[in-house]
């Protein structure tokens, strides 16, 4: 069935909206297992600039997908973390591993990135 992705209530087309930003897949990809603080997930992907990287975890905060924790103490601590709804995502991100993967393969290129596919705590 065709979906037109520029419909408001569109399955395919809502999901590339709240994840389809430049880094936003990569943030929850690091984020399944772990809660990061900004310089970790900075040199996690390291190809955002600082100024990206804040505004894809805004975006991801505002969709519920991510917590952002600060701490009061000096200097200031801000943990980032999955959401119940973020943690959803993950049987999409590893979809997106796969497939990448396979498609590196597939094309004779090496995988180089530090990148690893994460165990579900079903395996």
């Amino acid at each position: 069935m065709k979906c037109n992705a520029s419909q408001i209530n569109c399955p395919v087309g809502t999901t590339i909206d709240i994840i389809g930003g430049k880094y936003k897949s990569l943030i929850l990809w690091h984020l399944i297992d772990s809660t990061l603080r900004f310089g970790e997930l900075s040199r996690l992907i390291p190809q955002a600039t600082p100024k990206m990287l804040t505004q894809q975890l805004r975006e991801l905060e505002d969709a519920k997908l991510i917590v952002r924790k600060v701490y009061p103490v000096v200097p200031p601590r801000v943990d980032y973390s999955l959401t119940e709804l973020g943690i959803s995502m993950r049987p999409i991100l590893e979809a997106m591993y796969s497939w990448g993967e396979d498609y590196l393969k597939k094309s004779g290129r090496e995988i180089n990135c530090s990148m690893k596919m994460h165990m579900s705590a079903n395996d």
